[in-house]
């Protein structure tokens, strides 16, 4: 019996071991969302909004490495799919999203919520197509997942609401052909690359997540050339546990003792990296960069040596090449900055902090009514999360907090907006996550802000009864922007956010919430939040005040805030 286009679709993802849809139902799909109903081992998740679907396809898609799938309906449905779909094209992993349309014959005359689909996601996706023949199945689809896994991007196919119902005049079996190549460069490309670290003294590392999976190669590296190990926030997961070379981030969120690494080296080797922020690389160094992404190299600090390659089939080829360097003078003086910088951080996230002689000065500044203070919530998150837990930071603060006290020890895993920098990511990420691996534990550390831009999808959390334990760095505003205005010598300015008891919100959804207000109820509530079985909230309000001091602060950032600080004392004589 001939299959219908929908059909083909269907089997097609279930063969590709796709476990979950996620979308908002629509007319255009019903054809495809009514063959998911018939066909087991592949799930319809129904989202209330389409940009929480996609962000929650993209984190399965990160997590697995397999193909995450996104459904919205013709017009607004779709549309509403693109913040999260930039996300996974930012994030280089395989999405595919299937798009409704207005029927075929209506292509064209601006019928009633007929948009683009082809222009619209031009930008975004490394495929895109409009089906218009059943017979153009299933070639399309092969070719959009092709290019999707193969390319680490978007693939959208559109589908006309007529046409998923049609059957095919000839049907065949989908032959996919995913497998992926291993390359390293050539032989003189690597001894160019050895002649240039070898003849250096002092080499540092910048590991990113393109080298999560070579990991015992870039260890041995660091071992002999003696070099402290810079890791990117999606180099963590990886690279954190149990490494004697590594010295945390560098950047706005990152510490002096890898700003230091980096600016005292007169070599740079970076792995699998993007790190896009270009005022934080060392200055009148020599780089080699190695990624599997040719277009990275150089594009962030000029090379001196590009290598386009596996990562870990590079290493494998370079390492016995590489002169051993006894001196451990640059190793061991980042690794002391880095011990005494995060003695320095666990003092700030004792709850006691605010109440000895010490604390008590910074607190006349910075905490006058004595809030519990963000880092020692996300410091008690570390402690009473399980070593299996994945977690899941909305951009801004919270990220702050979770990439200086959130360790990636055991199979901890770690996703983020942090290519995009989308708000609103960490809990639709978190729903897909918990799908992703139901029996492990799911934390997702959201900022108010971008928890309330998304609060609808709690409910999708409460339907599936998905365990996730969401907590929330209630602090009141806009916390990341609040710190760039002050930073600017500007007064904060539209960011507070008039927040209701998220805890009460969540338990009218038919959560479980949790409010916090007393720096001594802290670690008992965290507790109680990972004990309790089932979605949890943990509503924790936090200072509003508090500064993430960055890893090489400046002058002019002191005095811009020092002088925001006065503006928002005095009352304005402007206007």
């Amino acid at each position: 019996m001939a299959r219908t286009v929908a059909h083909v679709i269907v089997d097609a993802l279930k063969e590709l071991g796709v476990r979950h849809v996620f979308g908002v139902v629509g007319d255009a799909l019903n054809p495809l969302t009514d063959a998911i109903r018939t066909t087991d081992d592949l799930d319809w998740v129904g989202c209330r909004h389409e940009e929480a679907a996609a962000f929650a396809a993209g984190a399965q898609s990160q997590l697995s490495g397999n193909l995450g799938v996104c459904m919205g309906t013709v017009g607004p449905g779709s549309v509403h799919l693109l913040n999260g779909l930039y996300d996974a094209a930012k994030s280089h992993t395989p999405v595919l999203a299937i798009c409704g349309q207005v029927p075929l014959a209506e292509i064209g005359s601006d019928y009633f919520q007929e948009v683009d689909n082809d222009l619209l996601f031009r930008d975004v996706a490394v495929y895109r197509a409009t089906v218009t023949s059943p017979e153009q199945m299933p070639r399309m689809l092969e070719s959009a997942v092709r290019a999707a896994v193969s390319q680490g991007g978007v693939a959208v196919l559109t589908v006309p609401g007529d046409l998923g119902d049609q059957e095919l005049g000839e049907d065949r079996p989908t032959r996919f052909a995913l497998d992926r190549a291993v390359t390293r460069p050539d032989d003189p490309a690597l001894a160019q690359a050895a002649e240039l670290l070898n003849s250096a003294s002092r080499v540092t590392l910048l590991v990113g997540r393109g080298a999560r999976d070579a990991r015992a190669e870039v260890l041995r590296t660091a071992e002999l050339l003696s070099s402290p190990m810079v890791l990117t926030l999606k180099g963590k997961e990886g690279f954190e546990d149990g490494n004697p070379f590594q010295v945390g981030q560098t950047g706005l969120i990152g510490n002096p003792a890898a700003s230091h690494a980096l600016d005292s080296g007169d070599a740079l080797l970076m792995l699998g990296t993007d790190f896009p922020y270009r005022d934080w690389y060392p200055k009148d160094c020599k780089v080699v960069q190695i990624d599997t992404r040719e277009e990275h190299l150089g594009r962030r600090v000029p090379v001196d040596v590009g290598l386009a390659g596996d990562v870990g089939a590079t290493l494998r080829a370079l390492l016995p090449l590489l002169e051993e360097v006894p001196d451990r003078t640059h190793l061991d003086a980042a690794r002391e900055r880095f011990a005494h910088w995060q003695e320095g951080q666990q003092r700030l996230a004792d709850p006691h902090h605010d109440h000895r002689w010490t604390g008590k000065l910074r607190a006349a500044l910075d905490n006058r009514d004595h809030q519990i203070r963000p880092e020692a919530l996300a410091a008690a998150v570390d402690g009473h999360a399980a070593d299996d837990a994945v977690f899941t930071s909305d951009t801004g603060m919270a990220t702050v907090w979770l990439s200086r006290f959130v360790t990636m020890r055991g199979t901890r895993r770690l996703i983020g907006s942090y290519n995009l920098g989308s708000m609103a990511n960490a809990m639709p990420q978190a729903l897909g996550a918990q799908l992703w691996a139901p029996d492990r534990q799911i934390v997702a550390f959201c900022g108010d802000g971008g928890l309330s831009m998304l609060l609808g999808d709690l409910m999708t959390i409460k339907t599936y009864q998905l365990p996730v334990k969401l907590v929330v760095f209630d602090n009141r505003r806009l916390g990341m922007v609040k710190l760039e205005q002050e930073q600017a010598g500007l007064p904060e300015f539209g960011t507070e956010l008039d927040n209701p008891d998220f805890a009460a919100v969540a338990t009218a959804l038919g959560l479980t919430g949790i409010r916090v207000t007393d720096p001594a109820d802290l670690d008992d509530s965290v507790r109680r939040a990972f004990e309790t079985p089932g979605p949890v909230l943990l509503d924790v309000l936090t200072n509003p005040e508090e500064v993430a001091v960055p890893g090489k602060p400046t002058v002019s950032q002191g005095w811009g805030f020092a002088i925001a600080k006065v503006k928002e004392i005095l009352p304005s004589r402007e206007g």
